[in-house]
């Protein structure tokens, strides 16, 4: 549970956004939903995933090139397997309930929740991060161990953009491992073939850059 409030703290420190008038004054930074967190922390439990998505942008042009060895590091360093939570895909997509760990934030002052909606409508629930959780994220930055956390969350924060929860779920489940994993199963892995998409886009890229024969 203490890994995972460590997590949910990191992606409120990176992947945020600011606050708005209205919002509790303790607050200042925002994740306005719950599917958007819950896709956000799969990319930091599942680096192979994480890696596939900074490839899909580099494929795409909207991250330069030398961001290929940052997804090789990804797949390569044995961080990796030691980080690697697997999560259960649920009707939404991947989902772990995250009230106990968030709890523990709360407890400490870091991080609070507040639910919109009531009884007859569907609640909808946002979370803050306060100046303390702030404070500590920026300690945990600073760690040796941990700052993987942090470090990894701002990758996530680069591949996820402003994108809604609805819109972060749609583009995970693009996976086809994501996709066809049963209820209540955790989300297989993609290690091989996001390493076989590098392999052969890095084939294509030199190709492209050899000299003409007689040119």
């Amino acid at each position: 549970m203490m890994q995972h409030a460590i997590r949910l703290l990191a992606i409120l420190s990176e992947c945020s956004e600011p606050v708005k008038t209205g919002d509790p004054p303790e607050g200042i930074a925002v994740i306005r939903a719950e599917l958007r967190l819950q896709a956000l922390d799969f990319w930091l439990r599942n680096p192979d995933y994480l890696a596939g998505e900074l490839l899909t942008k580099v494929e795409d042009h909207d991250l330069p090139a030398h961001y290929l060895s940052v997804v090789e590091h990804l797949l390569n360093n044995p961080e990796p397997d030691l980080h690697w939570y697997p999560m259960p895909r649920w009707h939404h997509g991947a989902y772990e309930a995250i009230d106990d760990a968030f709890s523990v934030l709360s407890a400490y002052g870091l991080a609070l929740v507040r639910r919109m909606g009531g009884v007859q409508k569907t609640a909808r629930s946002q979370f803050f991060l306060t100046h303390a959780g702030r404070v500590a994220a920026a300690d945990l930055a600073k760690e040796r161990v941990l700052s993987w956390y942090t470090e990894q969350a701002k990758l996530v924060a680069l591949v996820a953009g402003s994108d809604n929860g609805s819109t972060l779920k749609k583009r995970q489940y693009q996976q086809a491992e994501y996709a066809r994993t049963k209820l209540g199963v955790n989300i297989a892995p993609i290690h091989s073939a996001v390493r076989g998409r590098l392999e052969a886009f890095r084939t294509t890229v030199s190709g492209s850059l050899a000299p003409v024969a007689g040119g």
